[in-house]
């Protein structure tokens, strides 16, 4: 699903340049729930980007569900995020004028494929327990409430893959709860999920945790629910 090789991101900042990610090569399977862990300034936001096309690497190579993307143009990469890729970010990003509902269709606008796109939002929304809240503006929601509409947004266009970055970052433990609930109902049914997390609690909900120090990756381990998951 995912094979980076000897990824690397170089920025320049006053004359001077920082080396974000070093030579990283990891590969992600299909189906896989993966979370990456590491303390702030330590790269991860800068991975994800990449790995969700919204940032491309100074060097190395990345291969998205077989097809390369690092030389990829603008249009190329949004296209292929469009189709392919779901987005939750910590600060949600919901639009604070349109409802519920609006802010979950709004992939579906640049999408060409004919579909019922508030029949599909409604899906959607009541597949994260929101089926009431449809017609809420975001202020009318409470923090876990509004995180449920980013992940419905993230799954309208049913993506392969779903990048979560710090998605309990902004949320109480029980809201926080729910949404590691979902993200695992969702793997159950096959959804490949690369979680970025700075929370160990929530890095160990995944199956494989890969930790980042100084740009590198310092391990990539399964977790305890991984082993159990691959003994059954």
């Amino acid at each position: 699903m995912i094979e980076i090789t000897d990824l690397s991101k170089v920025f320049h900042k006053d004359g001077a340049e920082v080396r974000v990610l070093r030579d990283i090569s990891l590969i992600i399977n299909k189906g896989e729930f993966v979370s990456i862990m590491a303390p702030s300034g330590m790269g991860k936001s800068t991975l994800l980007n990449i790995l969700g096309c919204l940032d491309r690497p100074t060097g190395g190579t990345y291969v998205l569900d077989g097809v390369p993307v690092h030389g990829m143009d603008d249009d190329e990469l949004s296209r292929i995020r469009n189709e392919k890729i779901g987005f939750v970010f910590q600060s949600f990003h919901l639009l604070p004028r349109m409802t519920a509902r609006e802010n979950v269709i709004l992939p579906l606008i640049y999408s060409e494929g004919d579909v019922d796109m508030e029949a599909r939002a409604d899906e959607v929304l009541n597949a994260v327990g929101l089926a009431d809240r449809t017609n809420h503006l975001p202020r009318e929601l409470s923090g876990g409430q509004q995180q449920r509409v980013a992940i419905a947004r993230a799954l309208i266009n049913k993506p392969r893959i779903i990048l979560a970055d710090e998605p309990t970052g902004n949320l109480d433990s029980a809201s926080g709860e729910d949404v590691m609930r979902i993200f695992r109902e969702l793997h159950a049914e096959g959804t490949t999920l690369v979680v970025v997390t700075h929370d160990m609690e929530v890095a160990l909900l995944a199956e494989r945790m890969i930790r980042m120090k100084d740009g590198g990756i310092s391990s990539d381990q399964p977790t305890d629910a991984g082993m159990k998951e691959a003994a059954r």
